[in-house]
Parts: structure tokens; C-alpha cells; sequence
């Protein structure tokens, strides 16, 4: 039941029990079965009876059938059945007080009284000897006249289900996808192998089911044949991963108000799934029924306008979350214990004035100081214990560009990898990959662990296409690969990694407008690449995109005055998508293949030598890893937001991919192909394949 619910049914509870006349009480109670009649009427009646005794297509919900099927049981569990399953398939359409006036109605109807505590009452049993068959609530009841055939016989897909662990979140059977990115250390490759470019053509739709329509951002997690699906609203869904039978769905009733927001990720452990919700909450699920297990509000700080669209990582135990905010003193990574709840540490991705890293912000006061955001979910690292994590830029840029004598305007940890100790909050190191941000070219993005020439190194890379990696253990730099798109950065230090900015085109309200590439929304973005550890290399798709930056005489999408304006590179060829291979242990690119349409989606990397992305043409489609040829697409009814993946179940491989247009990178790529509009009919699903016939 839902933390929403619960306090409403509470407070439906205490009416005549708070400190009020049993007079009050009464009227109240009254007042909400009358509420609950006229909602009954018009939303319940035409299936189960205006007199509540059933009707054509529903049972009655009052008498011993009703009794039959809910006696025994709390009440309150009626109002959260109420408001997330009716009408089948269209729960939550009312708001909690409304939900709670229909069960009022149908409790008194069964002889409950206005003093009577619903939060922790049990609905009485029928008399002895009455009841018929019947659900209850829902669809009509089954006449015993001639008996059915027996059902088939569903396996549990619960039984001998065994916690997840640490270990097998970094390294999970192969049949699996646990973690985003599949692993924990970020590398979105399968050692799956049944699909290959020989067969890739035999894909075919082995199941499909619908989502909440909205912004759909979160790959899903595939454990032991059961599939959980992070839907907007967020809703979450168990499905059998073989045949997409819904095995349960948690849908929170959010704050009136609140804005629900796509997530990027969701997370499993132990015995759990657990989430970050739009209301500013991190909460736990069990992962074999998607009842809470415990919600907790993330302490803000007295902070304003932040927000979640990222995702969990849990990690010895700690569940970890970055919010977003353009709000003053910067955003924050805050952690709770996986058990229970408890908050543990809070970060300040923008350093204040006391803290380390606090000098760098040209001498501002921490009211100031905005930016730092986190919205893209962290990687851990089992060799060395550390969560390693991407901070974005500041869209405050007039405070940091020109540097005021004797300060330092690097604004840390802005655009940052931060490595933290994930019970302890502990910042072990810190590289910053772009200080001073002019442009919101955010490196907020995945980190990948992997081996390359011989180290153990964390691998990520900025919107503007350049892929650093450091070493995992200390930070220190090793080195950068160039996509070959951007035209800002002129030069990059070999020791230290700074880069360093043509002094032309800083941009501002004082100066002419610049043209540069690529564009602020990305290059790449967070749609997270695929790393292949035995060949070193990474791929990743691109938007060949630019911008000009245009000075304006007040306000601005930047403070240092100016907005940004989308431009095809000077030398376009009208190929905007852009997928590389590059060869991380030398800094090549292997090969380069180039299409029409921008990519939305991320990587998926397999051992069948495939590798599987979306694009904004609402093509799913798989490539060949050697060199780039494209040997396999399909339509989708939507556009691809989330990183395709791919798990097995009794040794069949599927790859799964969901749809649900809204993601934020996509903004303005429609106008770049305007012979490819978007649909208009925003829906989503998640679209299952396998191949056709078997293996």
C-alpha cells in the first residue's frame, strides 16, 4: 500500500477518534459515503450495480459474496486494491480522498460503522454457512453449474528465489541483466551468444506489453526469468521475461501536483527492488510481490526545485541517488542504508565555501553557487570498493568565466568523476574532465571499468565526443580519445588531462555570436556506449550536431547572455547519426557508419558479435561489430529512449528494448529530419525478440 493511501486511510480512520464528538464523527463519516455514492455512480455502478448487488460484467461489493472474498482482511487493504486495480487496467485515474470515499461507501453498505479504525481493522468474515464464489471486485463471478477444466499449472517463478548479492551485481550469470548496463561496472556487454550476425535476420517479436504512456528512460532488469520494467508515473512491473505475463505492478500515488519524471534506472538487492519516485523518495519493493518494503523521503537540505530523473545504484549495502537543481548552493548525492531506510551521507556536488574543492567557484558565496546536478546513475567498483560517479556542469556560467584576480574559477565538482566509499560517503578522489563549463557540455554520464593496455581504469566521456580514462584506483589521467566532431578544445595536456578552450569562442553577452560543435544537447549524451573488454573497445553513437550561441541584450539560456540555436556541422552530409568502434587502447576509431536519422537509444554489446541500438525514426536495429554494417532492423510503434538489452530463459536469448517518447536529448533532432516527424500519439511498451523458430 502506498504511503499515500495509508495516511489517507488513517485520517479516514481517525474521524471519530481524533480528539472529535462522536457527532463530528458521524457527519464526517456521512459526508464521505455520500462523496463515495456519487463516485460510485458514476464510475462503478454500470458493472457492479447501482444498488452495489452486481450487475452485467462485475459482482456485487456488499453481502456474503463480498464478505466472502475480503473477510478477514485488513481494510485498508481494500482502498489500495481499489485504487490500483479498478477498473481492471485503468487504476489510479482518481485521487487518494476519492479512492477512500468509495471504500467508505462499500464498508458501510457492509455494515461498518463511522468509529470504526479502518487503518487497522479486519473486514468481518460472512455468517457462517453464506458466500458465494465470486471475486468480490472485479470480474463477474463463475456460475457452478458446469464445472471449467482445469487450468494449466503456472510455475512460480519465485520458488527457490535466493537474495541478490554483491557480487553477483558486478558479476551476474550470464543469462542475467541485474544492474543497468547489466553489471554494476557499466560495460552493457553480454556474454550471450545464441544471436548472431548469421541469424540476427530470424529476429522476430517473441511477446510485447504495453506501459503507461510517457517518457520511458529505465533498460530493464532481467533476474531468473522474471523481467522488472520502471514505467513513467513511477509505476514498476514484474513480467514472466519469457512470455510477458504480468506477475505484479506497483503504482505510486504521487503528491497532487507533482510532476512524475522518467528514471534512468532502478536497482536490485537482496530481496528487493528498489527506486527513486518523482515526490523526492527512495524507496524499497519486494522484488516477488512489489508490496513496499520501506519509503523514505530524501532530506533536502531546505533546498528548492530539485528533482529525480536519474536512478539508484546500490552498493555495499548503500543506496545511492543524485538529484538535479538550477537552484542556489547546487545540487547533492545523498545515500541510505539498503536494509532499512536510514539516510547515511549526503555530498555536495557543488563545493561549498568550508568544504574541499570550496575555492574554486571565483570567490561566491554559497547561495551562489548553482549546478553540479546528477542524473545519470553511478558505476561500482569491486576491485576497489568505490561507486564511482558523473556530475554535470552549471547553466550559471557568467559567475565562473572571467577569472577574478587572486581566485579560481574551476567550479568543482562540476563535470567530475567522484569516487566515493558507499557506506561512508568517504570522497576517495576526484578528476575534473572539463572545469569551468561555458557551454552545457555536461560529463555526467556512464563510467565504465574495464582493462585496458594492462591497468584497471574508469572510462567516460563528455557531450562533447572526448573519452577520457583514468586510472580506477587513484584518478589519475591516462589519456583521451577524440570522436573527431567537436572544434572548442584546441589542445589537452598529456600529464594532467586540461583541456584547453579557443579563447574565440568563449561566448557572452559582450561578444559576437559563436559557432561551434557540437551542439549543448550533445554529441553524445547519456545514452550510455557498450565496452567490449576482450578487443578494448568501446562504441558509441553521436549526433553530428552544432550550435551557434547568440548574444541577447538580457536573460538568456546561459547567464552570461546568450541562447543556443541548433545547426547542422558546415560540411553536413545530412547524416546526423553517427555509431563508432573506437579502439580505446590506441585512441582510433576502427570504423564509422553514418544514418539519417539522430540515435536516441543506447548500446548493447554481445558475444554474437552484435551490436544493437534506436533511433529517432523509431528503428531498432543491430550491427555487425567487425565493421559497422547494419544487418538487421525492425519498426517500433515508438521511439526507443532506453539501452536495449539481452538475457535467456531455459536457454533461449531475447533482447528486450522499450519505447516511450520524452527523453530529453531528443528536444529540437526532430527539425534535422523533418521528412521523419515524431508520432503524435505519445505511447510506450516494452518490445521482447527472440528467434524465429528456436535456436
Amino acid at each position: 500500500m502506498t504511503r499515500g493511501l495509508l495516511a489517507s486511510a488513517v485520517a479516514l480512520a481517525a474521524l471519530g477518534a481524533a480528539g472529535a464528538s462522536a457527532q463530528a464523527s458521524d457527519e464526517a463519516f456521512a459526508d464521505q459515503i455520500s462523496t463515495g455514492r456519487a463516485l460510485f455512480a458514476a464510475n462503478c455502478a454500470a458493472c457492479h450495480g447501482a444498488d452495489l448487488t452486481g450487475g452485467q460484467f462485475a459482482t456485487g461489493v456488499k453481502g456474503p459474496a463480498f464478505l466472502a472474498r475480503w473477510g478477514g482482511q485488513p481494510a485498508s487493504a481494500l482502498v489500495n486494491y481499489i485504487a490500483t486495480s479498478m477498473p481492471p487496467g485503468g487504476g489510479g485515474r482518481l485521487s487518494a480522498a476519492q479512492y477512500n470515499a468509495l471504500a467508505a461507501l462499500i464498508l458501510a453498505e457492509n455494515g461498518f460503522a463511522g468509529d470504526v479504525a479502518l487503518a487497522t481493522a479486519e473486514i468481518p468474515l460472512p455468517p457462517r454457512g453464506q458466500g458465494e464464489e465470486g471475486s468480490g471486485l472485479g470480474l463477474p463471478g463463475v456460475s457452478s453449474r458446469y464445472p471449467f477444466p482445469a487450468a494449466p499449472t503456472i510455475p512460480d517463478p519465485f520458488a527457490g528465489y535466493t537474495p541478490v548479492t554483491q557480487d553477483e551485481l558486478v558479476n551476474p550469470a550470464p543469462e542475467d541483466w541485474v544492474a543497468w548496463r547489466r553489471s554494476q561496472l557499466g560495460q552493457g556487454y553480454s556474454p550471450l551468444a545464441q544471436v548472431t550476425t548469421q541469424n540476427v535476420s530470424r529476429l522476430a517479436v517473441a511477446w510485447a506489453q504495453a506501459l503507461p504512456a510517457g517518457p520511458t528512460l529505465a533498460e530493464p532488469l532481467v533476474r531468473d526469468g522474471v523481467m522488472y520494467v520502471h514505467a513513467f508515473g513511477d509505476e514498476v512491473f514484474a513480467f514472466d521475461a519469457a512470455t510477458g505475463r504480468q506477475i505484479w505492478r506497483y503504482r505510486r500515488q504521487l503528491p497532487e501536483g507533482t510532476m512524475p519524471l522518467g528514471k534512468k534506472t532502478i536497482s536490485l538487492w537482496d530481496d528487493r527492488v528498489i527506486l527513486a519516485t518523482s515526490d523526492l523518495h527512495v524507496m524499497a519493493l519486494d522484488a516477488r510481490t512489489g508490496r513496499p518494503v520501506w519509503d523514505v523521503a530524501i532530506p533536502t537540505q531546505g533546498r528548492g526545485g530539485l528533482r529525480l530523473n536519474g536512478g539508484t545504484l546500490v552498493a555495499d549495502g548503500a543506496v545511492m541517488i543524485g538529484l538535479a537543481t538550477q537552484a542556489d548552493e547546487g545540487a547533492f548525492i545523498a545515500a541510505f542504508d539498503a536494509a532499512s531506510g536510514q539516510h547515511l551521507w549526503s555530498f555536495n556536488t557543488v563545493a561549498h565555501a568550508d568544504e574541499p574543492g570550496g575555492n574554486t567557484w571565483n570567490g561566491l558565496p554559497d547561495n551562489q553557487r548553482r549546478g553540479g546536478s546528477v542524473w545519470t546513475s553511478g558505476s561500482f567498483d569491486p576491485q576497489t570498493g568505490l561507486a564511482l560517479w558523473g556530475v554535470a556542469q552549471t547553466y550559471d556560467t557568467a559567475a565562473l568565466r572571467d577569472l577574478v584576480p587572486g581566485q579560481n574559477n574551476d567550479g568543482l565538482f562540476t563535470n567530475s568523476t567522484l569516487a566515493f566509499r558507499p557506506r561512508t560517503g568517504e570522497l576517495v578522489w576526484y578528476f575534473q574532465h572539463m572545469p569551468n563549463d561555458q557551454y552545457d557540455l555536461d560529463w555526467v554520464f556512464e563510467r565504465t571499468l574495464g582493462e585496458v593496455n594492462g591497468r584497471h581504469v574508469v572510462m567516460t566521456g563528455g557531450k562533447e565526443g572526448l573519452l577520457d580514462t583514468l586510472d580506477a584506483a587513484t584518478g589519475r589521467y591516462i589519456t583521451t580519445a577524440d570522436m573527431g566532431y567537436q572544434t572548442f578544445i584546441t589542445a589537452i595536456d598529456p600529464v594532467t588531462g586540461r583541456k584547453q578552450v579557443d579563447p574565440a569562442l568563449v561566448p557572452g553577452r559582450d561578444r559576437d555570436a559563436v559557432f561551434m560543435c557540437p551542439h549543448a544537447g550533445g554529441g553524445r549524451n547519456w545514452s550510455p556506449g557498450a565496452f567490449d573488454d576482450a578487443t578494448d573497445t568501446l562504441f558509441m553513437n553521436y549526433r553530428d550536431t552544432c550550435m551557434e550561441l547568440r548574444p541577447r541584450a538580457d536573460g538568456g539560456f546561459l547567464s552570461t547572455g546568450v541562447d543556443i540555436y541548433y545547426s547542422a556541422p558546415a560540411d553536413s552530409d545530412g547524416n546526423f547519426g553517427i555509431l563508432q568502434a573506437m579502439d580505446m587502447a590506441t585512441g582510433t576509431v576502427r570504423w564509422e557508419h553514418r544514418r539519417r536519422a539522430p540515435y536516441n537509444a543506447g548500446m548493447l554489446a554481445t558475444a554474437g558479435g552484435l551490436l544493437f541500438s534506436g533511433a529517432m525514426d523509431r528503428e531498432f536495429m543491430a550491427f555487425d561489430q567487425a565493421t559497422g554494417r547494419q544487418v538487421w532492423r525492425t519498426g517500433l510503434s515508438g521511439v526507443p529512449n532506453a539501452s536495449p538489452i539481452t538475457y535467456s530463459v531455459n536457454g533461449r536469448q531475447y533482447v528486450a528494448v522499450v519505447t516511450g517518447m520524452g527523453n530529453p536529448l531528443a528536444f529540437g533532432l526532430p527539425n534535422f529530419t523533418p521528412e521523419l516527424p515524431v508520432p503524435e500519439v505519445n505511447s510506450a511498451s516494452v518490445t521482447v525478440f527472440a528467434l524465429d523458430g528456436g535456436q
